[in-house]
């Protein structure tokens, strides 16, 4: 009789634990289809998350930049504005360009004419990344007028006029950002209402 008890009892432990081990399968099995869906989600997100463009395809996707655009392709400097950078670029708008003399641009454009138009565009390219608000600390840091090296090797002054940044170049001549910190994947954009011109 004591062996009948003692084996009931073993049997009973058995079922316990079985039926405790069945349970906890259960109970884990939802957990880890949870954790493989919302792995799956996170994954599925990053694959569809727009990759940040460069300054050259900002340009390129903007009907404002489509002067800037040829003339960076007339140059040779589509594939530069691509790189790794960073960059800040104080890009002439459309308008900008239309304030050129008559037949400038066209001009400029010519192949014949390329190693002056590559100069004046890098003349509105600065090596780093400068935003707005950096611009603006480095002008109010140093008497109300900060002077930046261009890529092109001539300087630019930069100076508020109200909250504006003004940049004066090797003429004299003025030019306003309309538009501040356009990002991009290798640099900053600051769109201009003018082109500045280096001295050669």
């Amino acid at each position: 009789m004591k062996k009948l008890v003692l084996s009931m009892a073993v049997l009973a432990s058995i079922a316990f634990t079985s039926c405790k081990d069945s349970e906890k399968s259960e109970s884990e099995e939802p957990m880890a289809q949870e954790e493989m869906a919302m792995e799956t989600t996170e994954t599925s997100a990053e694959a569809t998350m727009p990759e940040e463009q460069t300054i050259a395809e900002i340009a390129m996707a903007n009907e404002d930049f489509s002067t800037l655009v040829t003339a960076v392709k007339a140059a040779g400097l589509a594939e530069t504005l691509n790189s790794e950078g960073p960059y800040t670029v104080f890009a002439p708008t459309n308008a900008a360009f239309d304030k050129l003399p008559e037949g400038t641009v066209e001009s400029l454009v010519e192949p014949a004419n390329k190693e002056k138009l590559a100069g004046i565009l890098t003349y509105h390219v600065l090596e780093g990344e400068y935003k707005a608000a950096d611009i603006v600390k480095a002008i109010k840091d140093n008497n109300g007028s900060f002077t930046v090296v261009t890529v092109e090797g001539e300087s630019l002054i930069a100076m508020l006029d109200g909250e504006n940044v003004v940049l004066t170049d090797a003429a004299g001549n003025e030019s306003t950002v309309v538009m501040t910190d356009v990002e991009a994947s290798n640099g900053v954009i600051h769109p201009i209402d003018a082109v500045v011109m280096p001295k050669s």
